[in-house]
């Protein structure tokens, strides 16, 4: 490519720039992103692009902040080999490259010390290295990744047909944009909120409206904050001046005041500083110093990578140590590193560094948590503030029901979990901050984890730069207070929570609880306060009450309607009520069992499952009924199952009732096995748990007693000769064993159930059922 000198004023006419004739000056050929003499004098032309209609579903535009799985980058490199490395070691590196130079770009890589096993070449011809410019735009289009193309505003037919290469590589959807831009001059927060400076209505014929409905129809983007180009600069692209770090926080460049543009930094940072992010407060602001001038700092030119944070350095190394400092300072717990390119003909610029020439591959398979109604600034009293927040498994798994959590501190103290329940609305949860006073001061986030192994937080930072908020001045009631007023329940087993406090100055006793029914008698909640009743509520305290969803009732079909429930809650200072409010639609549960299969006192017993589809009114068949064979004794059936002949028609609300009976010889050690029960409902596996004492192991039974129950922090074992405690957790792993003791700390032990086996010293054994609250 050739060195060439053109005036500004050819150039202004190829890009539609604005330029003043006394202005007019002899560019770098280096800072117009390598454009050719013929490429300068080529108007740009949509010569690979096909417009398309917009996206059905609803868009996403992911954020670069949010998990990646890769990123992309251009071969002949526009970045040194020493950082390929360091980005192999991060994440998996998609390599644009022609065929004839994959061997080439194979053979630097390894020399550079490349991690190779995460290197996939994707063959393409290209015409430049600035992958962030015409590389495509990634999206959700509602839970599947697709592909938004754009004209790219430089004449570069190979690189404007990137966005197709990729569509055809992953094999997924690409909608055709109808607007000339560029991915340097855009920025998004991943929540509908995009950035973009100027440009972008001028290369489209200043029809701001027409911009505006494509990015919101294909992209999502609403509102869009289309700023001046405070650089003044030819290629008017906001990340040579500014950066999303986060929803809340975006980095501004900031020039020395003498400098002419440095008001118009100051503009832009102040229109930011006063202008909402997605959570309802105005954005925090950073500002990162450059000198201006000819001196180098590229440093809003960064590529967020995970938790990493690849910044360019610049040619002052004070302007370098205070660029990392105010990075590491909006970005706590992230990497921040520092990436040095004095390569001549690839060298950083201040208009083009390691952004330009990268390009971030979302995770197709990313957690998204979306906390959007965030608790900011002092709020109004409440008894107790629900957090709600969406959670998508883009990778199609389930989310884990017991991982989706609120921690949260109150006035700096160790922080609290607040387990989150489903609202009922499509991804929806809940959960609550409670236990605070009137002037606390609250810090929290949310947390959440799906089966594929995907976590992710809200804010990332977690307990490093929180949500934080001020709960408002608050008097007492003097009244017994009830919170929320009305339960959700949406699915089986799910305890959804409501909180009895007392704001009187005298005790007041809980008594009992009475469950009223809107249909017929069936019991079909479960109520658990953790404590036994009638129990005192002293002045200033809180009870957690649980409510479940526990037995599957005979319900009239609906429409996503609720079957209501009242619990009237008797106390010393009168009744309370709370209202449950049953999803229908939760009760189409497929085949069920309501009970741990548990043998404690007989060598038989009758276990069941139910065909729990009482809405759809759906039967279930049931094809098999087995015991699995122990690895460990292949040749050992531990249990004798009776049942109806296979396969058997289930209607709905009916159970499935099996007669086991357990084998007396069976080895004091092997006391845990499984019933599998497979349909075309769903498939169960019982887990069989079997006392020591229906083994003939009965010497240490009469004598043990185990308190209290629920246990909490530490379990007392009532015997004179227990020799060791072995504590197994629902599922039958050991999570605990000691020797010689009587006094067991279990304070680290989740909440749940679980079974306490204790030995003495001749051998014998007893198996004991119980809780942790």
């Amino acid at each position: 490519m050739k060195k060439i000198l053109l005036s500004l004023v050819v150039i202004a006419l190829c890009f539609g720039i604005k330029v003043n004739a006394q202005e007019q000056k002899t560019p770098d050929w280096k800072r117009w992103h390598y454009l050719s003499e013929e490429e300068m004098n080529t108007p740009v032309r949509a010569v690979n692009f096909t417009e398309t209609p917009p996206p059905t579903g609803t868009p996403r535009f992911v954020a670069e902040f949010e998990p990646m799985q890769g990123v992309m980058i251009r071969y002949p490199l526009g970045i040194p080999t020493s950082l390929v490395a360091q980005l192999s070691n991060n994440c998996q590196v998609y390599c644009i490259v022609s065929t004839s130079q994959q061997n080439s770009a194979q053979n630097t890589f390894q020399s550079a010390g490349v991690n190779m096993s995460n290197v996939h070449f994707v063959n393409a011809a290209s015409d430049s290295y600035w992958v962030r410019d015409y590389g495509p735009w990634y999206i959700f289009e509602d839970r599947n990744p697709a592909i938004v193309d754009n004209i790219y505003n430089r004449p570069r037919p190979n690189d404007d047909n990137m966005s197709g290469v990729f569509a055809n590589y992953w094999q997924i959807p690409m909608y055709g944009m109808n607007l000339e831009h560029t991915g340097g001059n855009m920025m998004e927060d991943g929540r509908g909120h995009g950035v973009s400076d100027e440009l972008v209505f001028q290369e489209n014929g200043n029809n701001e409206a027409n911009v505006r409905q494509k990015m919101r129809d294909y992209l999502g983007i609403d509102p869009y904050h289309v700023t001046i180009d405070p650089q003044g600069d030819y290629i008017a692209h906001v990340d040579c001046w500014g950066k999303y770090l986060a929803p809340d926080k975006i980095l501004i460049a900031q020039l020395p005041a003498s400098n002419s543009h440095a008001a118009d930094y100051d503009a832009v940072a102040n229109y930011f500083a006063t202008t909402n992010c997605c959570w309802g407060y105005p954005y925090h602001v950073y500002r990162v110093q450059e000198p201006g001038g000819s001196t180098l700092a590229p440093y809003t030119n960064s590529l967020i990578l995970n938790k990493s944070v690849y910044v360019p350095l610049g040619s002052n190394s004070n302007y370098n140590q205070q660029a990392l400092a105010v990075y590491q300072e909006a970005m706590p717990g992230y990497e921040i590193v520092g990436v040095t390119n004095n390569d001549y003909y690839i060298c950083w610029e201040n208009t083009d560094a390691l952004h330009c020439r990268t390009r971030g591959v979302m995770d197709f398979n990313m957690l998204f948590v979306d906390h959007r109604d965030v608790y900011h600034g002092e709020e109004e009293w409440q008894a107790e503030y629900p957090v709600t927040s969406k959670f998508i498994a883009y990778s199609g798994m389930d989310l884990k029901q017991d991982s989706l959590l609120v921690y949260y501190s109150i006035d700096g103290g160790a922080y609290q979990v607040a387990h989150m329940t489903a609202t009922g609305e499509p991804d929806e949860y809940v959960g609550y901050i409670t236990g605070y006073q009137g002037g606390s001061e609250i810090d929290y986030y949310v947390f959440g984890a799906d089966e594929s192994g995907h976590r992710y937080t809200q804010p990332v930072f977690a307990e490093l730069d929180p949500h934080h908020f001020t709960v408002g001045p608050h008097s007492p009631s003097g009244e017994l207070v009830i919170s929320p007023s009305t339960v959700y329940l949406t699915s089986n087993w799910e305890e959804v929570p409501f909180y009895i406090t007392n704001e009187t100055s005298a005790d007041v006793v809980i008594e009992n609880y009475d469950v009223n029914y809107d249909f017929g008698n069936n019991k079909y909640l479960d109520i658990d306060d953790g404590v036994i009743l009638p129990y005192t509520l002293t002045p200033g305290s809180t009870l957690e009450v649980n409510v479940a969803l526990a037995t599957i009732p005979i319900l009239p079909k609906g429409d996503k309607g609720y079957v209501e429930a009242q619990i009237d809650i008797n106390t010393s200072l009168g009744t309370r009520t709370v209202m449950v409010e049953v999803l229908d639609t939760a009760i189409d549960c497929g085949l069920y069992t309501s009970e741990t299969v548990y043998f404690m006192n007989e060598p038989t017993m009758v276990v069941g499952v139910t065909n729990g589809n009482t809405g759809t009114q759906t039967p279930i068949v049931i094809t098999e009924v087995y015991e699995p064979t122990s690895t460990a004794h292949p040749d050992t059936q531990y249990l004798a199952l009776d049942f109806p002949e296979l396969p058997y028609t289930l209607a709905p609300g009916e159970n499935f009732l099996v007669n086991v009976g357990i084998n007396p010889n069976l080895n004091r050690d092997e006391a845990v096995t499984t019933i599998c029960i497979i349909s075309d409902g769903g498939n169960i596996d019982l887990t069989i748990y079997i006392d020591g004492s229906l083994l003939g192991i009965d010497e240490i039974s009469a004598e043990t007693k185990v308190y209290p129950n629920p246990m909490s922090n530490v379990l007392h074992i009532e015997s004179n000769n227990v020799q060791s405690v072995a504590i197994f957790n629902a599922v039958g792993q050991q999570v605990l064993f000691v020797e010689n003791t009587n006094e067991i700390n279990v304070e680290d032990l989740s909440e749940g159930l679980y079974f306490v086996k204790i030995s003495d010293m001749k051998g014998n054994s007893i198996v004991k059922k119980i809780v942790k609250r």
